[in-house]
């Protein structure tokens, strides 16, 4: 007989409901042969409380925005989130049991939003915290709907820097609606936990950064129950519930034990764990309802006025960039996120025209992709900016924000050896490869203002994770206003029938291209100019094209060899089955301080290296 448990169930019950969690925990993980049933069965009284007393959700609609959201940090929990999806009647014992962790199915190892209920990709741990500041800023701050975000996360990943961001930000914002609990089983993947059961160390750190931090038995319902209830009543300071808790809590052979993490109970074992937690029980749940569904925002008809460029003006891609991004901020959905640099990004020029929606996150690039990937969940179209070289410290949340299939734009300044005197540690000369191997990305590289604006324009209907890569140093704009810039496409700036080699650049290897050009021209060379600014997708039709008429090909970027805009261009030769000469030119040696024409001219990747590379396929 089936039991439904509602928000005024008692105790007793709720304790059976935890029960109910551990059993079918235990039983999805022997079934399935792997997993991590002992990290799930430490959790199982918290969660019982949080779903029956405390989650406002319907789990009939799960895309109604007034709900509460619920993160599971600790991914590697899934048999205990699986569980309470069979509790609230959304799975059920079958998928359960004959799913999990398999090939082709939805329940898979670590959740993903390939389930309805899952809003973010997780298991990289230290990222579920950092997740939930940005869905906690885009409730209260965006859709303005009164939503708690609840997120689940373990004590080894409180050792993970992203975490004390993510707290850092959550006190400074006052994020009343967002409340943490910590896990605190003192048994990590390997051994002892850095801080095993010392709650009151995991207190001090948490009220350091702003936070109130509630110590609790975890097991303890009724503890529980009320630290929930004062969580929830929080109008602006954000909580974390540390909660002390047994890992292997209700099985006696393996509660407490090191050398469990991630094993599966052999199947007498299981057994013997579900006899002792007292067998297998239905009960169902149905907690607190959030208000009516509201829809998501829907952009209003706004005029997105391009910013115009005149021809021969110099005018930096970063600035160009700013000026678009304030433009496309017409759009109601699109927001902004910085990370102390938008002086210098540019970004600040959304900021002076929408101040509303641009968020600051200081020099905390992964909080800030975070949070960004937190607006995307709640509807948004978050452009997040900074240097290219700092972005690829938040690498890792980029690529689990590819895994939640996120739609997010991205913008790295300041690329290359180009930036000139600060020196290597700010030239971003690996973020085309990091960008261009992230799944469904597309990654873009204008020459000039004309075409930084528009491209920056397009991002903002582009699926998946889209980057740009601007320029610090001004250059000539190339394009009229009205000149098109389709993703995948490219320009040739330079052609004729008689081209033998033909120059490819994007940025301000471009400019090199043309000023090569020139002087391969006073030797009667003519030579063919290719403005890549789409580097993926690639056009693969120019360049075959190219490679079949002119028969020689020089690429020069400002990025290391590996992964850029030259490996693009061989790819795109052999996947057309297309043959030519090409010579790479690329940043080979790590570079130093300098003006802008010493380092490239250092790198080997200016208009003189270019032009001898030329003559030297020509022989």
């Amino acid at each position: 007989m089936t039991t439904t448990l509602g928000p005024d169930s008692d105790l007793s019950q709720i304790f059976e409901l935890a029960q109910q969690l551990r059993v079918d925990s235990v039983r999805a993980s022997t079934s399935a042969g792997s997993g991590h049933p002992t990290s799930s069965l430490s959790a199982a009284d918290l969660m019982a409380v949080l779903m029956a007393r405390h989650l406002r959700y319907d789990w009939d609609t799960p895309d109604n925005r007034a709900g509460d959201h619920l993160i599971f940090s600790k991914g590697h929990a899934s048999p205990l989130l699986y569980a309470m999806f069979k509790a609230a009647g959304v799975v059920d014992d079958e998928e359960l049991m004959t799913t999990y962790r398999r090939f082709g199915h939805r329940l898979q190892g670590h959740p993903t939003p390939v389930l309805p209920w899952v809003d973010l990709a997780t298991g990289s741990l230290g990222q579920g915290i950092a997740y939930s500041v940005g869905i906690a800023l885009a409730c209260r701050d965006l859709s303005k709907v009164d939503s708690r975000v609840w997120v689940l996360c373990g004590d080894s990943e409180m050792t993970e820097g992203s975490v004390w961001e993510a707290l850092d930000k959550a006190g400074r914002n006052r994020l009343g609606n967002f409340t943490a609990i910590i896990d605190v089983n003192r048994l990590g993947q390997s051994g002892p936990t850095e801080l095993e059961w010392d709650t009151q160390a995991y207190a001090r750190r948490v009220e350091a950064f702003g936070c109130r931090a509630l110590v609790v038995d975890g097991h303890d319902l009724d503890a529980v129950d009320k630290a929930l209830t004062t969580a929830a009543d929080s109008d602006d300071t954000p909580t974390v519930v540390v909660a002390r808790t047994v890992k292997g809590r209700g099985v006696s052979e393996v509660a407490d034990k090191n050398g469990w993490h991630g094993k599966p109970l052999p199947k007498d074992m299981a057994e013997r764990a579900v006899a002792e937690l007292g067998g297998r029980r239905d009960l169902r749940v149905r907690g607190p309802q959030p208000p009516q569904a509201q829809a998501a925002p829907v952009p209003a008809a706004a005029d997105v006025e391009l910013p115009r460029f005149d021809v021969g003006n110099s005018v930096a891609t970063r600035v160009a960039f700013g000026k678009a991004l304030a433009a496309v901020g017409a759009r109601p959905d699109v927001v902004a996120l910085d990370a102390e640099v938008g002086n210098s990004t540019h970004a600040e020029d959304f900021q002076k025209a929408h101040p509303e929606r641009y968020f600051q996150t200081y020099i905390a690039e992964q909080q800030m992709i975070a949070s960004a990937v937190g607006m995307a969940v709640c509807g948004y179209r978050p452009y997040a900016t900074t240097f290219a070289a700092f972005l690829t410290r938040a690498h890792d949340f980029i690529r689990m924000a590819a895994v939640s299939r996120i739609t997010m734009a991205l913008c790295g300044t300041h690329s290359g050896v180009e930036i000139g005197a600060d020196g290597p540690s700010q030239m971003g000369v690996e973020d085309l490869a990091m960008m261009r191997a992230v799944l469904g990305s597309t990654v873009l590289y204008p020459s000039d203002a004309t075409s930084s604006a528009a491209l920056t324009v397009a991002m903002a209907d582009l699926d998946g994770i889209s980057y740009l890569r601007t320029t610090r140093g001004a250059y000539p704009v190339l394009y009229d206003a009205d000149e098109t810039f389709p993703v995948g496409g490219s320009k040739t700036l330079r052609h004729g029938a008689r081209d033998q080699v033909t120059l490819v650049g994007a940025g301000v290897t471009l400019h090199e291209c043309l000023a090569a050009a020139d002087r391969l021209a006073e030797d009667g060379i003519a030579a063919r100019v290719v403005d890549l600014y789409s580097v993926k997708p690639v056009d693969t039709d120019t360049l075959t094209r190219a490679a079949r008429e002119t028969g020689n090909l020089v690429v020069a970027e400002d990025h290391h060899p590996e992964g850029g805009i030259g490996e693009a261009v061989l790819s795109a030769l052999n996947s057309a089955g297309a043959h030519a000469a090409v010579a790479h030119l690329a940043v080979r040696h790590l570079p130093g301080s300098g003006t802008t024409a010493e380092l490239l001219d250092a790198a080997g990747i200016s208009a003189t290296h270019i032009a001898d590379a030329a003559r030297n396929l020509l022989g």
